[in-house]
């Protein structure tokens, strides 16, 4: 049986509720490669064998559906796409999404100051998990327990109300017109207002 598959998403997702860290507060890793600065490409292999690692030989497939989400994109070979971007993003977070045993579930980071930093963290945060089951602590379905997903936002052309390949003046108009509906001291409510913000944030990331 073919080992899954890690798909990349541009731009980064971030899990719904859960909390970010401040730009001015993310530190720089220690993770190495051979004495070097690790790369995004050897991140990325450093998740995937933690996450195969779930799976006991001979056994089918615990693990599926693997999504590494960021703001960094790739082609579709998988590949770092070099015409958008050399430059780390301003927003260094990564999401993870998979499914456990059939279960939806999230890890991110944003602490570190490199993409390839927070996904060697997330890579070292299930082998840490890992470890409970090993331990006889805990089977992985509960130590991932604190991580299932939420159902993901919807793309934020559809918060705003606008084509997906709407211009910026485009999403800037609908925004304007809804903030006047959902701001708080407008008498919207938190929830929407946070949700309409997060949606031209991400339109705003990507258009660049």
């Amino acid at each position: 049986m073919t080992a899954p598959t890690l798909q990349m998403r541009f731009p980064l997702l971030w899990p719904e509720g859960r909390g970010r860290t401040p730009a001015g507060d993310r530190k720089n890793a220690l993770w190495r490669h051979e004495g070097r600065a690790l790369t995004l490409d050897r991140a990325r292999k450093r998740l995937l064998e933690q996450v195969h690692a779930i799976t006991r030989p001979g056994q089918s497939w615990r693990t599926d559906s693997l999504v590494l989400s960021c703001n960094i994109r790739f082609t579709a070979s998988g590949a770092r796409d070099r015409n958008f971007s050399q430059r780390e993003p301003d927003d260094v977070g990564a999401g993870f999404y998979f499914d456990l045993d059939g279960q939806p579930h999230a890890l991110a980071c944003d602490r570190w100051s490199t993409v390839a930093d927070n996904v060697a963290a997330i890579a070292a945060h299930i082998e840490a998990l890992r470890g409970q089951e090993r331990w006889g602590v805990a089977d992985l379905r509960q130590a991932f327990a604190g991580h299932a997903a939420l159902p993901p936002p919807d793309p934020w052309w559809i918060v705003l109300g606008v084509a997906q390949r709407a211009s910026i003046d485009e999403i800037r108009a609908a925004y304007r017109a809804l903030s006047k509906l959902h701001h708080p001291n407008a008498g919207g409510e938190r929830a929407a207002w946070d949700r309409l913000s997060a949606a031209y944030d991400a339109a705003q990331r990507e258009r660049g």
